[in-house]
């Protein structure tokens, strides 16, 4: 199919053609040509970077932005379905996690077309379909048992997020070139359900992942005035919350508010991610190994200072500050297990909520009144914590970089959980599931990166185990293999063997290269259809 510049590669199923309209397909082409040289700029800017950091270049608050950093200003105002964001849930956008997260007592629904998704062309145009059908309320979803899900009169607050910069769309082309995905996420849900969100008293609502300064979340303003421009919006009907998952946001927290200041309305510390940024950008510094991933907690000095920051920025300036995720999945067949983890949550929280945050995430509906009971206690009658700052309370740029973590340790341990992570995740991405339970613990993209982040690093500087033995390239392929096939022995799916088989080779590929990749993700999609 190819019209005015735009040829879509995907295969056209029954629905795809609402979703692709020719309306629709000439709104990305508009935006694709806007902006797609500045979203290239901006990619190889952030190669020239990494080139510096690789020699030794140590960043910091930016002395060219200190006005900003010092100034008296608010972000712009915010939606009142926006104002109480205690609990939010997150996940894909099939359709039962649809129903299921509007329905599970959250405030927000964060869907998401990016690290729990796997990128797949059914999975984002029916995803697509599946949030518009969300929308207008008639969605509905029968299970294998034939139980009917259908949504409860009072829903949570539908927020999307789009792809990262980084990512580009095989399926649609714009004048010969990949589309970005995620102009391709936002284009498609804003053109369609800008106007219907808008009478049903909400709004075409954000998040924005893996920023890495603020000309990269200028450029996601200028997009959206162009599409409130284009689609008849109010300047400012747009509204965006921006992950803080990489080292580099971190140090410009306040200059990507200040960007986006008429269209955001809060930051969210996406801690996995962080810690993977952490890896990847410093992947030259043999002096910043991290130990193993369930050590790096937000109790670690870098980790608060980051989590601690990020309230103070946020507040200072009018926005929402949001936590991190809980990733437990709740398990009903061992209970002390269970109450073991739940209290963890539950201890997690208390310290988001002692801190100041205005919500948190949690990736399973049995985990939203752990964290509401929480939440609720510390705002009383009131929606969020917005104004609890203090000017004493000053971050510097070492505290957020000093990435020591006190008795911290490799184990044998870590490695094979690594491993596990590692190509579980895999497995369940190429058959385009991409959140995946395993151990007990939600995994997406984000957790998978630093599982195959830490086995370079390690390898790369032969780090000690806890036992004394070198972590040498040959000890971990051998750890590999066994426990690529302890993994076959348990599931004895020969369905499942040909994507374990590739499962294994991009691990090979983004774990045993001289240099780390910068996304498996990106790796990965190569073998999607």
């Amino acid at each position: 199919m190819m019209d005015n510049g735009i040829r879509v590669l995907g295969a056209m199923k029954p629905g795809y053609d609402a979703v692709l309209s020719s309306s629709a397909l000439d709104f990305l082409a508009e935006l694709h040509r806007a902006f797609e040289s500045r979203r290239r700029e901006l990619m190889e800017a952030r190669a020239v970077l990494q080139q510096k950091l690789d020699q030794g270049f140590v960043p910091g608050f930016r002395e060219e932005t200190a006005a900003i950093r010092g100034g008296d200003w608010q972000v712009g105002r915010i939606p009142e379905d926006l104002r109480d964001r205690r609990v939010e849930i997150t996940g894909p956008t099939d359709r039962k996690m649809v129903i299921n997260a509007l329905n599970s007592g959250a405030r927000v629904f964060m869907a998401d077309f990016e690290d729990a998704n796997t990128p797949s062309w059914s999975n984002l145009i029916e995803g697509q379909m599946n949030l518009t059908d969300a929308i207008e309320r008639r969605i509905d979803f029968v299970g294998d048992n034939q139980k009917v899900y259908k949504l409860n009169d009072e829903v949570a607050t539908l927020v999307v997020r789009p792809r990262g910069w980084h990512l580009t769309d095989k399926h649609i082309q714009v004048d010969g070139d990949p589309i970005a995905g995620g102009l391709m996420d936002f284009g498609l849900y804003v053109f369609h359900n800008a106007a219907r969100l808008l009478n049903r008293h909400t709004g075409p609502y954000f998040y924005l992942p893996k920023l890495e300064g603020a000309e990269e979340a200028k450029l996601w303003d200028d997009v959206f005035s162009f599409s409130e421009q284009r689609l008849g919006l109010e300047h400012g009907t747009i509204k965006a919350t921006v992950l803080i998952e990489t080292i580099l946001g971190a140090l410009e927290m306040e200059e990507i508010l200040y960007a986006l200041r008429d269209h955001v309305v809060g930051l969210n510390a996406g801690r996995w991610d962080y810690i993977f940024s952490i890896i990847k950008k410093f992947r030259n510094h043999a002096s910043e190994l991290l130990p193993d991933r369930a050590q790096v907690t937000m109790t670690v000095p870098f980790m608060r200072a980051y989590a601690t920051h990020l309230v103070q920025v946020c507040h200072r300036h009018g926005a929402h500050a949001i936590g991190g995720m809980a990733a437990f999945i709740p398990s009903r067949r061992d209970p002390a297990v269970n109450q073991e983890a739940l209290a963890k949550v539950r201890e997690d929280k208390e310290r988001e909520a002692g801190d100041g945050f205005d919500g948190t995430w949690v990736a399973h509906p049995d985990l939203v009144p752990v964290a509401k009971a929480v939440f609720d206690e510390y705002f009383g009658d009131k929606p969020n914590q917005g104004g609890r700052w203090s000017p004493e309370q000053v971050h510097r740029a070492e505290d957020l970089l000093d990435f020591r973590v006190p008795g911290g340790q490799v184990t044998e341990a870590g490695v094979r959980n690594n491993i596990q992570v590692s190509l579980r995740y895999l497995e369940s991405w190429l058959h385009g599931t991409g959140a995946v339970a395993i151990l007990n613990l939600m995994e997406d993209a984000a957790t998978a990166e630093i599982a195959r982040a830490q086995l370079w690093q390690w390898m790369h500087y032969g780090a000690a185990l806890s036992d004394g033995r070198k972590l040498t390239a040959p000890l971990v392929r051998q750890m590999a293999e066994e426990e690529l096939d302890r993994i076959r022995q348990e599931w004895r799916d020969p369905d499942a063997e040909a994507r374990l088989d590739g499962a294994f080779a991009i691990l090979d590929q983004v774990s045993f290269a001289e240099t780390l990749p910068d996304f498996l993700t990106t790796i990965a999609y190569q073998q999607l259809e």
